[in-house]
């Protein structure tokens, strides 16, 4: 990777900061000139200045590196608005309040957009005294299998892990669940409402 950031990202970010090329250089105790030739193409910054230069523009490493910049616009931290992500290498799961960006394994993760059931991914939610029973009709192989059922609440998140060769199935508390998803390792991410 001879290209880790380009001049393009570091222009945009310190124009966005209100900064100077001066005021920048400054900031990361380098010349004026450095900054003119990384916004350039003509060099790139010492690794030892990506660290102090995401400081000085006000992002993360991974934000500087990547070249993405994420707001989260949720600031009221409305749970209806949360974001799930899972890591193709690990499996994590990882829920965010909105917007953000999350990287596992080494890999920038992208947020799952949720979509209907369809006839193979097919959500039945049941009311049992104060749980819900939720099953999804879908082979558990070890190849081919719901990763995990969720419901999300005004509050929070109940996150339940299932495992290939099991159930697609749970109980969850009913306490104002407004949303089940249904996560399926080859299909993504599915969504029913409450």
């Amino acid at each position: 990777m001879d290209k880790y950031i380009t001049g393009n990202v570091i222009r945009t970010l310190r124009e966005d900061k209100g900064l100077t090329q001066e005021q920048l250089a400054d900031r990361i105790h380098v010349s004026h000139k450095a900054v003119s030739k990384w916004e350039t193409g003509a060099g790139f910054p010492d690794i030892s200045l990506i660290e102090p230069l995401a400081s000085a523009l006000g992002i993360s490493v991974i934000e500087l590196l990547s070249g993405d910049y994420i707001t989260n616009s949720n600031r009221s931290s409305n749970m209806l608005k949360s974001r799930l992500y899972v890591c193709p290498v690990c499996g994590n799961v990882i829920n965010s309040m909105g917007d953000a960006l999350v990287s596992c394994c080494g890999i920038t993760l992208p947020a799952l957009e949720a979509e209907d059931p369809d006839a193979e991914h097919g959500i039945s939610v049941e009311l049992i005294e104060d749980e819900l029973y939720v099953h999804v009709d879908h082979p558990m192989t070890k190849d081919h299998y719901i990763s995990f059922i969720t419901a999300l609440t005004d509050q929070g998140l109940q996150l339940v892990k299932l495992y290939p060769e099991g159930e697609a199935e749970t109980r969850l508390r009913r306490s104002l669940v407004r949303y089940i998803y249904a996560y399926c390792n080859r299909h993504g991410l599915f969504r029913v409402k409450i």
